[in-house]
């Protein structure tokens, strides 16, 4: 399975390695833009689409034409309702949307906007003071609005994250967690992460779940959530240090082999230096990581611990040799794999942004 794995060509790398988990992003920012901008007109007529209002104030008229509207997320693609007949002491100049403006093309307002509803949804449950400070007084949106829109992504979260995956196999996963500077908590949640490649080639974003800090129990509860959706053990899961995340895999998915993070070993390496120090030791890494076989990958690794020892370095020298054996899996795979293997670089860019 793992020889059908098909590698992009090295140009393209910085591109395909985000392209699946920004494609599914910017869906999910497509459709909470719609989901808005339909709720605004309801709530401006005063009733649900197809609905009966107490009083006549316009009606559905379509939608204006497909535009694209960049957002922070990059161009998402964007209809904007329209409302017909609207009586003039209702609003002279006619509906008119204060999420997305006519003729609008880009909007600062709507990446900050989804930023906000994001942390400040998940801490207090309270959208509205955020619309009202991104869009004005005047948004049409009710507080009402907002929470039946957050019930609506809500279910769609569900939905998504209990979707079947006994279809597809995947060679390959990524593993990752990131730490949200969202509510008031004491002890900050940690969102997990983790995206497969399928055995097409493509990417895909399996599992986003929180938990406690990266602990095996967390971690656990994630992996066993896909396994019994139908995820077959991977070949090899690539992740940072994180002691909670391999126990988890031994014990939910024994016979798939680690791979240590490249990028974050180097970070480890750094971090035991002097600032002086911290450039060659970041040169020397990836040298070992991109050599052309395990054997040179080693005689570089003895030759770089020396020095560091001779230097009187040794917390550093020991944090290169330090588990060893799993930062040297991605030998054991094709070749053309290696550069996606090595690191866990398919979810950090993306989580980044």
């Amino acid at each position: 399975m793992a020889k059908s794995y098909q590698r992009k060509s090295r140009e393209e790398q910085g591109d395909e390695v985000q392209d699946a988990l920004e494609a599914y992003v910017r869906e999910g920012a497509r459709k909470m833009l719609a989901a808005a901008l339909e709720e605004e007109v309801n709530t401006f007529l005063g009733r649900q689409h197809y609905e009966r209002g107490k009083e006549f104030r316009g009606y559905w008229n379509g939608y204006h034409p497909l535009r694209e509207l960049t957002v922070g997320l990059g161009p998402v693609k964007v209809l904007v309702p329209r409302v017909a007949k609207v009586p003039p002491d209702v609003a002279p100049q006619g509906f008119q949307s204060q999420i997305v403006r006519r003729y609008q093309r880009a909007s600062e307002t709507i990446r900050r906007l989804f930023a906000r509803l994001y942390l400040e949804g998940l801490a207090t449950g309270d959208f509205e003071p955020v619309f009202r400070e991104l869009v004005g007084e005047t948004t049409a949106l009710s507080p009402n609005a907002i929470v039946r829109l957050k019930e609506c992504w809500e279910q769609e979260y569900e939905a998504w994250r209990k979707r079947p995956l006994w279809e597809r196999r995947y060679a390959y996963v990524w593993t990752d967690g990131v730490y949200l500077d969202a509510g008031t908590e004491v002890e900050k949640t940690a969102l997990l992460c983790v995206v497969g490649a399928r055995d097409d080639g493509e990417k895909e974003l399996l599992a986003m779940e929180s938990g406690y800090r990266e602990s095996t129990e967390s971690w656990t509860e994630v992996l066993r959530n896909l396994r019994n959706r139908g995820l077959e053990a991977p070949l090899v899961a690539a992740g940072d240090g994180a002691l909670g995340l391999w126990a988890a895999l031994d014990d939910v998915y024994p016979t798939t082999e680690h791979q240590r993070c490249w990028n974050h070993r180097i970070t480890n390496v750094q971090a035991k230096l002097p600032k002086r120090l911290q450039k060659e030791a970041r040169r020397r890494l990836r040298e070992m990581a991109e050599s052309p076989t395990q054997k040179e990958c080693e005689e570089l690794r003895d030759r770089y611990a020396e020095e560091l020892l001779a230097a009187d370095q040794r917390a550093a020298a020991e944090t290169v040799l330090r588990d060893w054996d799993d930062f040297v899996t991605f030998y054991h795979y094709p070749q053309e794999h290696w550069i996606h293997l090595r690191t866990t670089n398919p979810l950090d860019r993306s989580l980044a942004e």
